[in-house]
């Protein structure tokens, strides 16, 4: 009973003496450790302090505290201050010798000089604190005072009355844990680059690719084989397994692949041990799952502004690549995951560390401990409630919720952070840029809003299934999010829309209000698609009845909108809403340089996929599969002049019609094939593509898709 008690003991005093030294308030350093921030340099000054700090001073106190700034405990019975390391004789003298036969032989430091020496002297002598006393003297003074050098070792953790030398068994194992742990934090910050920078670089640098000039139809048969299809199965839009989540394209699974493969492999490798260890005597095995836990919490934050940037309206990388902003917000699910996992391994090994040493039940007591709990249960409980059948049923609840525990998540990562370290050890620096990428998103997105001002938007009925939203006075392109902030107490819900501008002659109020039904649908965000109208000489309604007066024309976005029910049902309301526009988001993409497009459509994907019909310079051609008659009569204006085949109330044989248009037989043009419409659709367009390729000689099409996921 009495070994185990002692046993105990000092498995405790071990552990308060190593968080000592990795948890000491102290000195904000700038940058990383590694980068900017050297732990312990000179590594031969530290350990000679590490020593003899140990050991009771004349000045020190006889108290028992439990944690005091600026001081250091390594004892239950005293305590030393700052002030008394920095006027100690004793204390300086031995301090002196040691550095003196010390550092010349340290392996680590090459040619160390005497000014550096000095300047460790000054500013660790006393402690790390930020605000501390100068030592009375520098280090060649108290060395100059040591007349002969001391025969007497000290004993580490007995008195220190007088100078005495440091035993090499005490000074080595010092030395080791200093150096190991060092280094081992240094490489947990280089592979956290690795991770944060290849995440932005690898999609920059892939994307230029595409300015190398490979033949046409070299790149459609990688796109065929590599990028486009489904990794597994033939569904890429529809939801898999149970509704749960989407499939990612090959491509898609090549880069998330990597980024998997790259954090194991990174959380694996590059440990060591050095023996004899001041922190983990005679327990190698203790001291390699500290590193392990260690990485596993930094690479955890580095993968934090990553998922961030993925996941932003405002992502720098949709300017810079070529990916869609659907591969992004793909890639910061599976990057959040890959976070979560490793916050979840560091939390969990930090815990059974703590038990085995009998620490747990005070260390939990602490801010750092639970703030470090928050974050990860914040991170926990974010993905099982980011399923794809939540974020449908309850997009609103959950975006809200999201942003809120994110919040939180990080909060809780930063408080982790400074109340374990204070801004000692730089690691508080993935957090600022976290912080940093989200009011970059942020800023942009009030930037936004504010050019485009409060705007009204008129309602129109098409029938019972589609709606017309004109908003007035704004234009743009690719997709836009509005904001009705009359239509809800929750005035800072938006709801995204695929957008384009254009001209309307919008007719006077009087004729506009005879379009005007009652609403009978609700609007399903992921089916709203902006319709592009050419600007009109005459408007049948007014035509009717003999009104050949229009307005000028204005600049304005027009959507289409198909009934699906939610919260935006309320639009049936009235016939004119306030709205904030925050647009515009992506770019209608250039085809000129493909002699042929053919786009096919799906209910309202028409107005994404007209505009770029009517621009292109080659041949072109429409296939569209449209639900009712009446979207058809209310689009034939616009449509008057496109070449095109309309499928009404019937399934489109997607393989068909593109291999009439492309010519399978081998003969196919350098063509661009776009759909814009169901998951469905999509799934089969971007089936039949790659079969034609594969199946094809010589033959070049480009898929694009042009949808907006969330």
């Amino acid at each position: 009973m009495a070994a185990n008690t002692v046993a105990r003991l000092i498995a405790i005093s071990t552990f308060v003496h190593i968080s000592l030294c990795m948890t000491s308030a102290g000195r904000s350093g700038h940058g990383l450790i590694g980068y900017g921030i050297n732990m312990y340099f000179p590594n031969c000054c530290t350990s000679c302090r590490d020593v003899l700090s140990a050991s009771r001073l004349h000045c020190s106190d006889f108290m028992d505290v439990d944690g005091m700034a600026g001081m250091d405990m390594t004892s239950s019975d005293f305590t030393t201050s700052a002030e008394c390391y920095a006027t100690d004789d004793a204390f300086l003298q031995s301090m002196a010798v040691c550095i003196s036969q010390r550092c010349p032989t340290d392996p680590s430091l090459g040619d160390l000089k005497d000014w550096q020496i000095e300047q460790w002297w000054q500013m660790n002598i006393p402690g790390a604190a930020a605000a501390q006393p100068d030592p009375k003297e520098s280090y060649e003074e108290s060395l100059a005072k040591v007349k002969d050098i001391p025969t007497e070792t000290i004993v580490s953790g007995d008195p220190l009355n007088h100078a005495m030398l440091v035993s090499d068994d005490d000074y080595q194992s010092n030395w080791n844990a200093n150096n190991a742990f060092e280094n081992g934090e240094d490489l947990h910050e280089r592979y956290a680059l690795v991770v944060f920078l290849s995440g932005v670089v690898i999609p920059m640098g892939f994307s230029l690719f595409r300015s190398i000039p490979f033949p046409a139809h070299w790149v459609s048969a990688f796109n065929a084989y590599m990028i486009d299809p489904p990794a597994i199965g033939l569904r890429h839009k529809v939801p898999i397994l149970w509704g749960l989540t989407s499939m990612p394209t090959r491509g898609q699974a090549l880069f998330i692949l990597y980024l998997t493969i790259i954090n194991v492999i990174l959380c694996s490798g590059g440990y060591s041990s050095k023996q004899p260890n001041a922190w983990w005597p005679d327990d190698a095995g203790r001291e390699i799952l500290t590193y392990v836990t260690n990485r596993m919490g930094v690479l955890s934050f580095a993968n934090v502004p990553l998922l961030i940037l993925y996941a932003g309206r405002n992502n720098v990388l949709l300017w810079l690549t070529n990916w869609n902003s659907e591969t992004f917000v793909l890639l910061h699910r599976y990057v959040a995951a890959i976070a979560t996992l490793q916050a979840v391994l560091h939390s969990l090994i930090y815990l059974h560390i703590y038990v085995v040493d009998g620490t747990h039940s005070s260390e939990s007591k602490l801010p750092y401990w639970y703030w470090g709990a928050i974050a990860t249960i914040g991170m926990t409980i974010l993905l099982p409630t980011s399923i794809l059948p939540l974020r449908r049923m309850l997009y609103e609840v959950f975006l809200l919720w999201h942003i809120a525990i994110s919040v939180l998540v990080v909060v809780g990562c930063y408080l982790h952070i400074y109340d374990r370290f204070e801004h000692q050890w730089g690691y508080e620096v993935w957090i600022y840029v976290a912080i940093a990428v989200w009011v970059f998103d942020r800023l942009l997105r009030v930037a936004r809003l504010a050019r485009n001002g409060l705007r009204w938007a008129n309602i129109a009925v098409i029938d019972e299934d589609y709606i017309r939203v004109d908003v007035e006075g704004v234009g743009g392109n690719g997709h836009a999010y509005l904001y009705f902030p009359t239509l809800t107490w929750r005035v800072w819900e938006n709801h995204p829309f695929s957008v384009a501008s254009t001209v309307l002659n919008v007719p006077k109020r009087s004729a506009y209000k005879k379009e005007l039904q009652p609403l009978t649908a609700d609007v399903e965000k992921t089916d709203a698609i902006l319709s592009t109208t050419a600007a009109r000489s005459s408007h049948p309604s007014i035509e009717d009845s003999g009104d050949h007066h229009m307005q000028p024309p204005k600049l304005a976005m027009s959507f289409l909108l198909r009934g699906r029910g939610g919260l935006t049902s309320l639009l049936r309301s009235s016939s004119r809403f306030p709205v904030f526009v925050e647009s515009s988001y992506g770019q209608h993409q250039d085809f000129s340089e493909h002699p042929t497009l053919i786009c096919i459509a799906g209910g309202v994907g028409i107005t994404t996929v007209l505009p770029l019909l009517r621009a292109h310079p080659g041949r072109s051609k429409l296939l569209w599969g449209v639900r009712t008659r009446s979207l058809v009569d209310a689009m034939s204006e616009e449509l008057a002049a496109v070449d095109k085949e309309v499928f009404i109330g019937k399934r489109m044989n997607v393989r068909d019609e593109l291999e009439k248009e492309v010519g399978f037989a081998g003969t196919g043009q350098n063509s661009v094939v776009l759909v814009s419409g169901p998951e469905s659709m999509a799934d089969d367009v971007r089936h039949a593509v790659c079969t034609i390729i594969k199946r094809g000689k010589k033959v070049s099409i480009r898929l694009v898709e042009e949808s907006f996921s969330w």
